[in-house]
């Protein structure tokens, strides 16, 4: 049996439609149903689960009000990780840990190797590393898979942003000085679970193949959405943020490559998919509409 934490996100939500697709026993479970920054409470539920490999796609997300809410961030992803893993030690079960590109320092425009710059920027990106560091100090039997611009059907992210401005404005500004890789969370998930049924432990780099920047992107959603809206290129110091943000968030395949893992499909094939399933989304709404 696999558990699946923060099954109620973007990615957690995939993950549990992909083991149901291969009817693979799983649970997923949310914060209404386990705190796990408590250690107590963690131990006595995976003690008396033993799921044979915990999923741990729970997480501290909010980069921005991170730099504000120090002590909730660093509860949910060091410590919240560090009782996950040593629940995992305890009755000897593998586990997967959502990182992500924000463990790096973003300089330099070459893609990270797993083992390249770590020097974190804001205050999300340090307590995901020190997750890292956690799952590696207790576990042996551990993945750590670094993700990036996530996106998925069940939540708020950049596509969904850009579709409901470019319906609204003419002209946005976004950041154009931000390279990295958009990751569809269908695809990640189906490599999760690949990872979950293998014993090829070590740490990996997960997104859909291909670069761009946050300005290409949106112009790509524009394009393939029919939207009449312009996308305006501007540098990262034109629309400051709280938390920084790396510049250089490109990631090296190698590790999952070497390992004989499926590489994700290029990013605008993946982006095809997610507006098709969108419109899926939108049209069951409207047929429960209708028939209420």
């Amino acid at each position: 049996m696999i558990l699946v934490t923060g099954a109620n996100g973007q990615l957690g939500f995939d993950v549990i439609k992909e083991l149901n697709k291969r009817n693979i026993e799983c649970l997923g479970i949310g914060r209404e149903d386990l705190d796990i920054t408590n250690s107590n409470d963690v131990y006595e539920y995976i003690l008396n689960l033993k799921p044979q490999c915990i999923i741990h796609c729970a997480a501290y997300t909010a980069v921005d009000r991170a730099e504000d809410e120090k002590e909730i961030c660093y509860n949910v992803n060091v410590l919240g990780t560090e009782n996950i893993a040593n629940a995992c030690k305890k009755i000897n079960s593998k586990m997967i840990y959502i990182s992500t590109d924000y463990v790096f320092n973003g300089q330099g425009d070459i893609p990270f190797e797993v083992d390249g710059s770590i020097g974190p920027l804001s205050v999300y990106g340090k307590t995901k590393y020190e997750g890292e560091l956690k799952v590696q100090e207790i576990l042996d039997k551990y993945f750590i898979i670094r993700i990036s611009w996530v996106f998925g059907v069940n939540g708020d992210n950049f596509i969904r942003t850009m579709l409901r401005l470019g319906m609204e404005k003419e002209r946005l500004n976004v950041v154009a000085d931000q390279i990295g890789s958009p990751t569809y969370t269908v695809d990640l998930a189906s490599l999760l679970c690949d990872m979950a049924l293998s014993e090829k432990y070590g740490v990996y780099h997960a997104t859909n193949e291909g670069f761009c920047s946050w300005a290409e992107f949106a112009s790509t959603i524009m394009k393939k959405a029919n939207l009449n809206c312009l996308i305006n290129s501007i540098p990262t110091k034109e629309y400051p943020t709280r938390a920084v943000r790396p510049l250089n968030s490109r990631l090296s395949k190698k590790s999952l490559m070497d390992a004989e893992f499926k590489i994700l499909p290029i990013w605008e094939d993946a982006l095809d998919r997610y507006l098709i399933e969108l419109r899926g989304e939108r049209n069951e709404r409207e047929d429960k509409y209708k028939k209420n």
